[in-house]
Protein backbone atom coordinates (compact mmCIF):
# COMPACT_ATOMS: atom_id res chain seq x y z
CA UNK A 1 0.00 0.00 0.00
CA UNK A 2 1.61 3.26 -0.94
CA UNK A 3 2.52 5.58 2.12
CA UNK A 4 0.33 8.84 2.68
CA UNK A 5 1.44 11.72 1.65
CA UNK A 6 1.40 14.81 4.18
CA UNK A 7 0.51 17.44 4.77
CA UNK A 8 -2.77 17.72 3.30
CA UNK A 9 -3.46 21.40 3.17
CA UNK A 10 -6.68 22.97 3.89
CA UNK A 11 -7.07 26.55 3.07
CA UNK A 12 -10.18 28.92 4.48
CA UNK A 13 -10.89 32.01 2.46
CA UNK A 14 -13.28 34.77 3.15
CA UNK A 15 -16.19 36.62 1.12
CA UNK A 16 -18.72 39.74 0.99
CA UNK A 17 -17.13 41.08 4.16
CA UNK A 18 -14.22 41.12 6.63
CA UNK A 19 -14.90 39.89 10.49
CA UNK A 20 -17.14 37.15 9.43
CA UNK A 21 -15.93 33.77 10.91
CA UNK A 22 -13.15 33.19 9.11
CA UNK A 23 -10.95 32.33 12.37
CA UNK A 24 -13.37 30.42 13.82
CA UNK A 25 -13.90 28.46 10.94
CA UNK A 26 -10.18 27.53 10.53
CA UNK A 27 -10.39 26.96 14.62
CA UNK A 28 -13.09 24.87 14.53
CA UNK A 29 -12.16 22.63 11.37
CA UNK A 30 -8.75 22.26 12.76
CA UNK A 31 -10.23 21.05 16.32
CA UNK A 32 -12.57 18.42 13.85
CA UNK A 33 -9.83 16.99 11.96
CA UNK A 34 -7.86 16.66 15.20
CA UNK A 35 -10.69 14.77 16.95
CA UNK A 36 -10.71 12.44 13.74
CA UNK A 37 -7.29 11.09 15.44
CA UNK A 38 -4.89 13.34 13.01
CA UNK A 39 -1.96 15.34 13.84
CA UNK A 40 -3.18 19.18 13.32
CA UNK A 41 -1.85 22.72 13.18
CA UNK A 42 -3.11 25.93 11.87
CA UNK A 43 -1.58 28.63 10.17
CA UNK A 44 -2.38 32.11 9.53
CA UNK A 45 -1.54 34.64 6.57
CA UNK A 46 -1.75 38.33 6.73
CA UNK A 47 -2.44 40.55 3.56
CA UNK A 48 -0.44 43.62 5.24
CA UNK A 49 2.96 44.77 4.78
CA UNK A 50 3.59 45.04 8.76
CA UNK A 51 6.18 42.05 9.23
CA UNK A 52 3.95 41.78 12.33
CA UNK A 53 0.84 42.65 14.44
CA UNK A 54 3.49 44.13 17.19
CA UNK A 55 3.11 48.11 15.85
CA UNK A 56 -0.98 47.58 14.95
CA UNK A 57 -3.24 50.18 16.92
CA UNK A 58 -5.25 47.31 18.43
CA UNK A 59 -9.02 49.16 17.76
CA UNK A 60 -8.19 48.81 14.19
CA UNK A 61 -6.61 45.41 13.79
CA UNK A 62 -7.34 43.76 17.39
CA UNK A 63 -5.46 42.41 20.67
CA UNK A 64 -1.86 41.16 19.66
CA UNK A 65 -1.51 37.63 20.32
CA UNK A 66 2.05 36.50 21.70
CA UNK A 67 3.27 33.08 21.37
CA UNK A 68 5.62 31.34 24.01
CA UNK A 69 8.74 32.33 21.33
CA UNK A 70 7.88 35.70 21.20
CA UNK A 71 6.18 36.34 18.18
CA UNK A 72 3.43 39.22 17.97
CA UNK A 73 0.56 37.64 15.49
CA UNK A 74 -3.12 38.41 14.48
CA UNK A 75 -5.68 37.29 17.39
CA UNK A 76 -6.29 34.48 15.05
CA UNK A 77 -3.74 32.79 16.50
CA UNK A 78 -5.33 33.04 19.82
CA UNK A 79 -8.74 31.30 18.72
CA UNK A 80 -6.47 28.09 16.95
CA UNK A 81 -4.69 28.17 19.84
CA UNK A 82 -8.04 27.92 22.68
CA UNK A 83 -9.49 25.57 19.91
CA UNK A 84 -6.65 23.28 19.33
CA UNK A 85 -6.01 23.12 23.01
CA UNK A 86 -1.90 23.59 21.96
CA UNK A 87 0.83 25.99 21.83
CA UNK A 88 1.74 27.69 18.26
CA UNK A 89 5.05 28.73 16.45
CA UNK A 90 5.13 32.47 15.61
CA UNK A 91 5.99 30.92 12.60
CA UNK A 92 2.62 30.10 12.06
CA UNK A 93 1.89 33.80 11.09
CA UNK A 94 2.88 35.05 7.91
CA UNK A 95 2.63 38.15 6.85
CA UNK A 96 2.84 39.61 3.23
CA UNK A 97 5.16 42.15 5.15
CA UNK A 98 7.69 38.86 6.09
CA UNK A 99 7.22 37.53 1.95
CA UNK A 100 8.00 40.56 0.58
CA UNK A 101 10.86 41.42 3.07
CA UNK A 102 12.75 38.11 2.78
CA UNK A 103 12.27 38.06 -1.02
CA UNK A 104 14.22 41.39 -0.54
CA UNK A 105 17.25 39.73 1.31
CA UNK A 106 17.73 37.00 -0.93
CA UNK A 107 17.74 39.07 -3.44
CA UNK A 108 20.42 41.03 -2.15
CA UNK A 109 22.46 38.19 -1.30
CA UNK A 110 22.51 36.82 -4.64
CA UNK A 111 20.30 34.51 -4.18
CA UNK A 112 18.30 34.16 -7.58
CA UNK A 113 21.87 34.23 -8.96
CA UNK A 114 21.68 38.12 -10.85
CA UNK A 115 18.29 37.52 -12.83
CA UNK A 116 15.09 40.59 -12.54
CA UNK A 117 13.43 39.18 -9.69
CA UNK A 118 9.25 39.50 -10.48
CA UNK A 119 6.46 39.77 -8.13
CA UNK A 120 4.02 37.49 -9.72
CA UNK A 121 7.23 34.74 -9.72
CA UNK A 122 8.68 34.74 -6.30
CA UNK A 123 6.19 36.11 -3.74
CA UNK A 124 3.68 33.25 -4.42
CA UNK A 125 6.72 30.79 -3.68
CA UNK A 126 8.05 32.32 -0.97
CA UNK A 127 4.35 31.71 0.68
CA UNK A 128 4.12 28.32 -0.31
CA UNK A 129 7.73 27.62 1.25
CA UNK A 130 6.53 29.52 4.66
CA UNK A 131 3.32 27.50 4.47
CA UNK A 132 5.33 24.01 4.12
CA UNK A 133 7.54 25.35 6.84
CA UNK A 134 4.54 25.96 9.39
CA UNK A 135 3.50 22.52 8.07
CA UNK A 136 6.07 20.47 8.40
CA UNK A 137 6.06 17.43 11.22
CA UNK A 138 2.28 17.74 10.69
CA UNK A 139 -0.18 15.35 9.16
CA UNK A 140 -2.97 18.31 8.00
CA UNK A 141 -2.83 22.28 8.01
CA UNK A 142 -5.58 24.51 8.04
CA UNK A 143 -4.17 27.69 6.81
CA UNK A 144 -6.75 31.15 6.76
CA UNK A 145 -6.66 33.87 4.24
CA UNK A 146 -7.01 37.16 5.91
CA UNK A 147 -9.41 40.02 4.27
CA UNK A 148 -11.24 39.20 1.42
CA UNK A 149 -11.37 37.74 -2.32
CA UNK A 150 -11.15 40.76 -4.38
CA UNK A 151 -8.89 43.42 -2.64
CA UNK A 152 -5.72 43.83 -4.53
CA UNK A 153 -3.58 43.13 -1.53
CA UNK A 154 -3.98 39.60 -0.98
CA UNK A 155 -4.09 38.49 -4.61
CA UNK A 156 -0.72 36.91 -4.20
CA UNK A 157 -1.78 34.45 -1.55
CA UNK A 158 -4.65 33.54 -3.72
CA UNK A 159 -1.96 32.24 -6.87
CA UNK A 160 -0.18 30.43 -4.17
CA UNK A 161 -2.70 28.22 -3.57
CA UNK A 162 -3.67 27.89 -7.43
CA UNK A 163 -0.21 27.23 -8.06
CA UNK A 164 -0.87 24.51 -4.81
CA UNK A 165 -3.46 23.11 -6.69
CA UNK A 166 -2.23 22.46 -9.36
CA UNK A 167 0.70 20.93 -8.62
CA UNK A 168 -0.91 18.49 -5.89
CA UNK A 169 -4.57 18.39 -5.96
CA UNK A 170 -5.22 15.98 -3.97
CA UNK A 171 -3.50 17.35 -1.13
CA UNK A 172 -4.94 21.26 -1.22
CA UNK A 173 -8.52 21.98 -0.54
CA UNK A 174 -9.87 25.15 -0.40
CA UNK A 175 -13.20 26.22 1.86
CA UNK A 176 -14.77 29.39 1.09
CA UNK A 177 -16.84 31.99 3.51
CA UNK A 178 -19.23 34.13 2.52
CA UNK A 179 -22.20 35.88 4.37
CA UNK A 180 -25.63 36.13 3.27
CA UNK A 181 -27.37 39.37 4.81
CA UNK A 182 -31.16 39.29 5.88
CA UNK A 183 -32.42 43.01 4.69
CA UNK A 184 -35.00 43.73 7.58
CA UNK A 185 -37.02 44.82 4.40
CA UNK A 186 -36.97 41.79 2.57
CA UNK A 187 -37.01 39.01 5.66
CA UNK A 188 -34.80 36.69 3.35
CA UNK A 189 -31.46 35.81 3.08
CA UNK A 190 -29.61 36.92 -0.09
CA UNK A 191 -27.14 34.52 -1.62
CA UNK A 192 -26.12 37.32 -4.43
CA UNK A 193 -23.08 38.62 -2.86
CA UNK A 194 -21.51 34.94 -1.79
CA UNK A 195 -22.14 34.63 -5.65
CA UNK A 196 -20.23 36.75 -6.44
CA UNK A 197 -17.50 36.43 -4.28
CA UNK A 198 -17.23 32.53 -5.64
CA UNK A 199 -16.84 34.70 -9.18
CA UNK A 200 -13.86 36.35 -7.95
CA UNK A 201 -12.59 33.18 -6.56
CA UNK A 202 -12.78 32.11 -10.27
CA UNK A 203 -11.24 34.92 -11.95
CA UNK A 204 -8.07 34.18 -10.14
CA UNK A 205 -8.25 30.98 -11.09
CA UNK A 206 -9.88 28.87 -7.99
CA UNK A 207 -13.05 26.64 -7.56
CA UNK A 208 -14.12 26.60 -3.59
CA UNK A 209 -14.41 22.56 -2.63
CA UNK A 210 -16.99 23.49 0.29
CA UNK A 211 -18.80 26.74 0.92
CA UNK A 212 -19.66 27.91 4.36
CA UNK A 213 -22.31 30.11 4.24
CA UNK A 214 -22.56 32.57 7.39
CA UNK A 215 -25.42 34.44 8.37
CA UNK A 216 -27.77 35.24 11.05
CA UNK A 217 -29.90 32.16 11.11
CA UNK A 218 -29.84 28.90 9.07
CA UNK A 219 -29.81 28.81 5.49
CA UNK A 220 -32.26 26.91 3.48
CA UNK A 221 -31.94 24.47 0.74
CA UNK A 222 -33.14 26.53 -1.93
CA UNK A 223 -30.21 28.92 -1.33
CA UNK A 224 -27.64 26.23 -0.70
CA UNK A 225 -28.62 25.42 -4.10
CA UNK A 226 -28.12 28.78 -5.65
CA UNK A 227 -24.71 28.69 -4.23
CA UNK A 228 -23.90 25.09 -5.09
CA UNK A 229 -24.54 25.96 -8.88
CA UNK A 230 -22.32 29.44 -8.66
CA UNK A 231 -19.35 27.69 -7.43
CA UNK A 232 -20.08 24.14 -9.31
CA UNK A 233 -20.33 21.47 -6.57
CA UNK A 234 -23.06 19.70 -4.68
CA UNK A 235 -25.43 21.56 -2.56
CA UNK A 236 -24.36 18.97 -0.08
CA UNK A 237 -21.05 20.70 -0.07
CA UNK A 238 -22.72 24.16 1.11
CA UNK A 239 -22.09 24.51 5.45
CA UNK A 240 -24.44 25.81 6.73
CA UNK A 241 -22.78 28.25 9.83
CA UNK A 242 -25.34 30.83 11.42
CA UNK A 243 -24.86 32.90 14.65
CA UNK A 244 -24.52 30.93 17.82
CA UNK A 245 -23.14 32.09 20.97
CA UNK A 246 -20.67 31.14 22.52
CA UNK A 247 -18.37 30.47 19.42
CA UNK A 248 -17.38 26.81 20.72
CA UNK A 249 -20.45 25.39 19.79
CA UNK A 250 -19.49 26.21 15.73
CA UNK A 251 -17.52 23.18 15.83
CA UNK A 252 -20.66 20.75 16.82
CA UNK A 253 -22.74 22.73 13.93
CA UNK A 254 -20.23 22.38 11.56
CA UNK A 255 -19.48 18.54 12.46
CA UNK A 256 -23.60 17.58 12.54
CA UNK A 257 -23.42 18.37 8.86
CA UNK A 258 -20.59 16.00 8.06
CA UNK A 259 -18.15 18.45 7.18
CA UNK A 260 -15.25 16.47 8.85
CA UNK A 261 -15.94 13.15 7.21
CA UNK A 262 -15.86 15.24 3.54
CA UNK A 263 -12.47 16.84 4.14
CA UNK A 264 -10.77 13.16 4.74
CA UNK A 265 -12.65 11.64 1.76
CA UNK A 266 -11.49 14.83 -0.38
CA UNK A 267 -7.99 13.99 0.73
CA UNK A 268 -8.55 9.64 0.83
CA UNK A 269 -8.22 9.88 4.19
CA UNK A 270 -10.20 7.84 7.00
CA UNK A 271 -10.92 8.55 10.19
CA UNK A 272 -9.05 7.38 12.85
CA UNK A 273 -11.81 7.34 15.80
CA UNK A 274 -13.94 10.66 17.19
CA UNK A 275 -12.72 12.50 19.87
CA UNK A 276 -15.18 15.40 20.71
CA UNK A 277 -17.09 14.24 24.33
CA UNK A 278 -14.48 17.07 26.09
CA UNK A 279 -15.78 18.97 23.73
CA UNK A 280 -19.77 18.15 23.93
CA UNK A 281 -18.95 18.00 27.95
CA UNK A 282 -17.88 21.70 27.07
CA UNK A 283 -20.99 23.12 25.99
CA UNK A 284 -23.39 21.39 28.49
CA UNK A 285 -21.35 23.58 30.81
CA UNK A 286 -22.04 27.01 29.38
CA UNK A 287 -25.64 25.55 29.22
CA UNK A 288 -25.75 24.86 32.80
CA UNK A 289 -23.97 28.39 33.82
CA UNK A 290 -26.51 30.63 36.12
CA UNK A 291 -24.95 32.31 38.34
CA UNK A 292 -24.38 35.79 37.03
CA UNK A 293 -21.30 37.55 37.80
CA UNK A 294 -20.32 41.27 36.60
CA UNK A 295 -17.14 41.66 35.63
CA UNK A 296 -15.48 45.32 35.07
CA UNK A 297 -13.22 45.69 32.22
CA UNK A 298 -12.30 49.41 32.60
CA UNK A 299 -10.14 49.97 29.34
CA UNK A 300 -9.82 52.35 26.68
CA UNK A 301 -9.47 50.61 23.35
CA UNK A 302 -12.74 49.84 23.32
CA UNK A 303 -14.77 52.48 21.05
CA UNK A 304 -14.76 53.16 17.89
CA UNK A 305 -17.09 56.27 16.76
CA UNK A 306 -20.59 55.36 18.74
CA UNK A 307 -19.73 51.35 18.96
CA UNK A 308 -18.40 49.28 21.73
CA UNK A 309 -15.25 47.41 20.82
CA UNK A 310 -13.99 43.44 22.29
CA UNK A 311 -11.52 41.98 20.03
CA UNK A 312 -8.85 44.55 21.88
CA UNK A 313 -9.18 42.24 24.53
CA UNK A 314 -10.80 39.57 23.75
CA UNK A 315 -8.29 36.73 25.17
CA UNK A 316 -9.31 38.21 28.22
CA UNK A 317 -12.85 37.97 27.64
CA UNK A 318 -12.28 34.70 26.79
CA UNK A 319 -10.20 33.65 29.98
CA UNK A 320 -13.14 35.18 32.10
CA UNK A 321 -15.34 32.91 30.44
CA UNK A 322 -13.09 29.80 30.80
CA UNK A 323 -12.91 30.41 34.17
CA UNK A 324 -16.70 31.52 34.97
CA UNK A 325 -18.04 28.50 32.84
CA UNK A 326 -15.82 25.80 35.06
CA UNK A 327 -17.72 26.90 38.28
CA UNK A 328 -21.03 27.10 36.75
CA UNK A 329 -21.01 30.99 36.43
CA UNK A 330 -22.88 33.20 33.97
CA UNK A 331 -20.67 35.99 33.31
CA UNK A 332 -21.45 39.47 32.25
CA UNK A 333 -18.75 41.98 30.83
CA UNK A 334 -19.41 45.63 31.67
CA UNK A 335 -17.38 47.50 29.70
CA UNK A 336 -16.47 51.23 31.01
CA UNK A 337 -14.03 53.75 29.03
CA UNK A 338 -11.86 54.49 31.58
CA UNK A 339 -11.33 58.10 29.52
CA UNK A 340 -15.00 58.77 30.86
CA UNK A 341 -14.80 58.07 34.47
CA UNK A 342 -12.16 60.59 34.50
CA UNK A 343 -14.53 63.40 33.81
CA UNK A 344 -17.27 62.19 36.46
CA UNK A 345 -18.40 62.87 39.82
CA UNK A 346 -18.29 60.80 42.73
CA UNK A 347 -21.81 60.15 43.03
CA UNK A 348 -21.99 59.05 39.10
CA UNK A 349 -18.72 57.20 39.52
CA UNK A 350 -19.91 54.69 42.20
CA UNK A 351 -23.16 54.80 40.31
CA UNK A 352 -20.59 52.59 37.67
CA UNK A 353 -18.74 50.50 39.32
CA UNK A 354 -21.02 50.05 42.62
CA UNK A 355 -22.89 46.87 41.24
CA UNK A 356 -19.74 45.22 39.98
CA UNK A 357 -18.78 41.52 41.27
CA UNK A 358 -14.84 42.03 40.34
CA UNK A 359 -12.62 44.90 38.28
CA UNK A 360 -10.11 44.62 35.51
CA UNK A 361 -7.55 46.67 34.21
CA UNK A 362 -6.37 44.84 30.68
CA UNK A 363 -3.13 45.66 29.15
CA UNK A 364 -2.93 49.37 27.66
CA UNK A 365 -0.62 51.90 26.18
CA UNK A 366 0.76 55.63 26.93
CA UNK A 367 -1.12 58.63 28.82
CA UNK A 368 -4.10 58.62 27.66
CA UNK A 369 -7.27 57.39 30.34
CA UNK A 370 -4.75 56.35 32.58
CA UNK A 371 -6.61 59.01 35.45
CA UNK A 372 -9.41 56.90 35.02
CA UNK A 373 -7.73 53.20 35.47
CA UNK A 374 -6.43 54.65 38.92
CA UNK A 375 -9.97 55.75 40.25
CA UNK A 376 -11.19 52.59 39.26
CA UNK A 377 -9.00 50.70 41.22
CA UNK A 378 -8.29 52.86 44.65
CA UNK A 379 -12.26 51.90 44.21
CA UNK A 380 -11.83 48.37 43.92
CA UNK A 381 -9.01 48.68 46.77
CA UNK A 382 -10.80 50.75 48.84
CA UNK A 383 -14.14 48.61 48.87
CA UNK A 384 -12.63 45.52 48.53
CA UNK A 385 -13.92 44.60 45.47
CA UNK A 386 -11.90 41.36 43.85
CA UNK A 387 -9.62 43.42 41.41
CA UNK A 388 -7.13 41.90 38.30
CA UNK A 389 -4.56 43.71 36.69
CA UNK A 390 -2.68 42.93 34.03
CA UNK A 391 0.31 44.68 32.33
CA UNK A 392 -0.29 47.74 32.47
CA UNK A 393 -3.05 47.24 35.33
CA UNK A 394 -0.09 45.88 37.57
CA UNK A 395 1.30 49.28 36.67
CA UNK A 396 -1.55 51.19 37.23
CA UNK A 397 -2.28 49.22 40.45
CA UNK A 398 1.34 50.28 41.59
CA UNK A 399 0.57 53.81 40.63
CA UNK A 400 -2.97 54.03 42.69
CA UNK A 401 -0.73 52.63 45.71
CA UNK A 402 2.14 54.66 45.95
CA UNK A 403 -0.28 57.07 45.63
CA UNK A 404 -3.36 56.89 48.48
CA UNK A 405 -1.32 54.63 50.39
CA UNK A 406 2.43 55.86 50.24
CA UNK A 407 1.85 59.46 50.16
CA UNK A 408 3.80 59.99 46.84
CA UNK A 409 0.71 62.40 45.39
CA UNK A 410 2.55 62.60 42.02
CA UNK A 411 3.45 59.13 41.27
CA UNK A 412 3.52 57.84 37.88
CA UNK A 413 5.11 56.04 35.20
CA UNK A 414 7.21 57.52 33.29
CA UNK A 415 5.37 56.30 30.53
CA UNK A 416 2.72 58.56 30.95
CA UNK A 417 4.69 61.37 32.26
CA UNK A 418 8.74 61.31 31.82
CA UNK A 419 9.04 64.36 34.54
CA UNK A 420 7.40 62.93 37.19
CA UNK A 421 9.78 62.50 40.29
CA UNK A 422 8.32 59.43 41.44
CA UNK A 423 8.49 56.88 38.63
CA UNK A 424 7.34 53.80 40.51
CA UNK A 425 7.47 52.36 36.78
CA UNK A 426 10.01 52.94 34.65
CA UNK A 427 11.36 51.96 31.28
CA UNK A 428 13.77 48.98 31.54
CA UNK A 429 17.22 49.57 31.09
CA UNK A 430 17.78 47.46 28.07
CA UNK A 431 14.87 49.18 26.41
CA UNK A 432 16.19 52.70 26.48
CA UNK A 433 18.60 52.63 23.31
CA UNK A 434 15.19 50.84 21.93
CA UNK A 435 13.90 54.09 22.22
CA UNK A 436 16.34 56.35 21.37
CA UNK A 437 17.05 54.92 18.29
CA UNK A 438 12.79 54.26 17.60
CA UNK A 439 13.30 50.56 17.09
CA UNK A 440 10.14 50.13 18.50
CA UNK A 441 9.19 46.97 16.24
CA UNK A 442 9.57 43.65 18.21
CA UNK A 443 12.27 44.50 20.34
CA UNK A 444 10.11 45.04 23.82
CA UNK A 445 10.20 42.03 26.02
CA UNK A 446 8.37 38.89 24.34
CA UNK A 447 7.25 35.73 24.88
CA UNK A 448 7.52 33.21 27.78
CA UNK A 449 10.01 33.89 30.50
CA UNK A 450 9.95 32.08 34.04
CA UNK A 451 8.62 33.78 37.21
CA UNK A 452 9.61 32.42 40.51
CA UNK A 453 6.62 32.77 43.45
CA UNK A 454 7.49 33.70 46.55
CA UNK A 455 5.88 31.50 49.86
CA UNK A 456 3.24 32.26 51.91
CA UNK A 457 1.67 34.47 48.33
CA UNK A 458 -2.03 34.20 46.70
CA UNK A 459 0.06 33.70 43.67
CA UNK A 460 2.01 30.63 45.53
CA UNK A 461 -1.67 29.74 46.42
CA UNK A 462 -3.07 29.84 42.73
CA UNK A 463 -0.41 28.14 40.94
CA UNK A 464 0.93 25.72 43.53
CA UNK A 465 4.01 25.87 41.94
CA UNK A 466 7.81 27.74 42.98
CA UNK A 467 8.26 28.61 39.02
CA UNK A 468 5.79 29.11 36.08
CA UNK A 469 6.28 30.55 32.91
CA UNK A 470 4.38 32.95 31.13
CA UNK A 471 4.30 35.59 28.09
CA UNK A 472 4.60 38.71 28.14
CA UNK A 473 4.51 41.58 26.09
CA UNK A 474 6.31 44.98 27.63
CA UNK A 475 8.77 47.51 27.86
CA UNK A 476 8.12 49.05 31.49
CA UNK A 477 8.29 47.72 34.57
CA UNK A 478 8.33 48.29 38.21
CA UNK A 479 11.18 50.62 39.73
CA UNK A 480 13.23 48.89 42.18
CA UNK A 481 14.40 51.71 44.25
CA UNK A 482 10.54 51.34 45.35
CA UNK A 483 10.20 48.03 45.76
CA UNK A 484 11.24 48.62 49.70
CA UNK A 485 8.73 51.28 50.38
CA UNK A 486 5.85 49.44 48.43
CA UNK A 487 6.67 46.18 50.87
CA UNK A 488 7.26 48.09 54.14
CA UNK A 489 3.57 49.50 53.86
CA UNK A 490 1.73 46.09 52.92
CA UNK A 491 2.36 45.53 49.46
CA UNK A 492 3.31 41.89 48.36
CA UNK A 493 6.25 41.60 45.47
CA UNK A 494 4.60 38.07 45.24
CA UNK A 495 6.38 37.16 41.51
CA UNK A 496 10.09 38.13 40.45
CA UNK A 497 12.05 36.99 37.57
CA UNK A 498 14.54 34.13 37.54
CA UNK A 499 17.45 36.78 38.37
CA UNK A 500 15.01 38.52 40.86
CA UNK A 501 15.35 41.86 38.91
CA UNK A 502 11.82 42.16 37.81
CA UNK A 503 8.80 42.51 39.71
CA UNK A 504 6.49 40.22 38.00
CA UNK A 505 3.78 40.48 40.20
CA UNK A 506 2.15 42.29 43.15
CA UNK A 507 -0.64 41.43 45.67
CA UNK A 508 -1.84 42.52 49.01
CA UNK A 509 -2.78 40.47 52.02
CA UNK A 510 -5.86 38.36 51.55
CA UNK A 511 -6.19 39.48 55.71
CA UNK A 512 -6.71 42.97 54.01
CA UNK A 513 -8.86 42.12 50.81
CA UNK A 514 -10.16 38.87 49.60
CA UNK A 515 -8.45 39.16 45.84
CA UNK A 516 -5.90 42.47 45.01
CA UNK A 517 -3.61 40.95 42.44
CA UNK A 518 -1.36 42.32 39.67
CA UNK A 519 0.61 40.58 37.16
CA UNK A 520 3.33 41.66 34.39
CA UNK A 521 2.34 39.00 32.30
CA UNK A 522 -0.20 37.96 30.44
CA UNK A 523 -2.05 34.73 31.79
CA UNK A 524 -4.64 35.13 29.38
CA UNK A 525 -3.17 34.48 26.74
CA UNK A 526 -2.72 30.73 27.83
CA UNK A 527 -6.53 29.85 29.01
CA UNK A 528 -7.93 27.74 27.41
CA UNK A 529 -11.92 26.70 27.35
CA UNK A 530 -10.60 22.71 28.22
CA UNK A 531 -7.93 24.56 30.78
CA UNK A 532 -9.00 27.53 32.38
CA UNK A 533 -6.46 29.44 33.28
CA UNK A 534 -5.71 29.49 37.32
CA UNK A 535 -5.31 33.15 37.70
CA UNK A 536 -8.45 33.68 36.51
CA UNK A 537 -10.00 30.91 38.67
CA UNK A 538 -9.37 32.40 41.29
CA UNK A 539 -10.31 35.87 40.62
CA UNK A 540 -14.01 34.41 39.67
CA UNK A 541 -14.16 32.22 42.50
CA UNK A 542 -13.43 35.63 44.65
CA UNK A 543 -16.09 37.70 42.66
CA UNK A 544 -18.95 35.40 43.04
CA UNK A 545 -17.82 35.63 47.06
CA UNK A 546 -16.82 31.79 46.85
CA UNK A 547 -12.97 33.09 47.62
CA UNK A 548 -11.93 31.97 51.09
CA UNK A 549 -12.89 35.20 52.16
CA UNK A 550 -16.04 36.83 52.11
CA UNK A 551 -15.71 40.88 51.02
CA UNK A 552 -18.07 43.75 52.92
CA UNK A 553 -20.35 44.86 51.60
CA UNK A 554 -20.31 48.33 50.94
CA UNK A 555 -22.82 50.78 50.19
CA UNK A 556 -23.18 51.46 46.86
CA UNK A 557 -22.55 47.52 46.22
CA UNK A 558 -25.38 45.35 45.25
CA UNK A 559 -25.26 42.01 43.96
CA UNK A 560 -26.45 41.01 40.46
CA UNK A 561 -29.99 40.41 39.79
Amino acid sequence: MPRRKFPKLVFVSGGVLSGLGKGITTASVSLLLKSRGYKVTAIKCDMYLNIDAGTMNPVEHGEVFVTDDRAETDQDIGHYERFLNEDLPGRNYITAGQVYYDVLQKERRLEYGGKTIDAYEEIPEEIIRRIKRAAQGYEIAVIELGGTVGEYQNIMFFEAIRRLKIKDPGSTLLIHVGYLPIPQTLGEPKSKPIQQSIQELNSLGLRPDFVVARSEKPIDLKRKEKIAFSAAIDPQDVIANPDVSPVYRVPLVLEEQDLTRKILQRFGLRSRGRKLGDWKNLIKRIEGARKPVRIGMVAKYISSGDFTLEDSYICVNEAIKHAAWEQGLDPQLVWIDSEKLEGIGKKEFEKVLGGLDGIIVPQGWGSRGTEGKIKAIQFARENKIPYLGLCFGMQMAVIEFSRHVLGLKDAHTAEADPQTKNPVIHVMPNQQRYLLNRQYGGTIRLGAWKCGIEPRTLLRRIYGRRTVSERHRHRYELNNKYRKLLEKNGMKLSGLSSDRELVEAVELDQKLHPFFLGVQFHPELKSRPLAPHPIFREFMRAASGDGGRDRPQKRGRRKAD
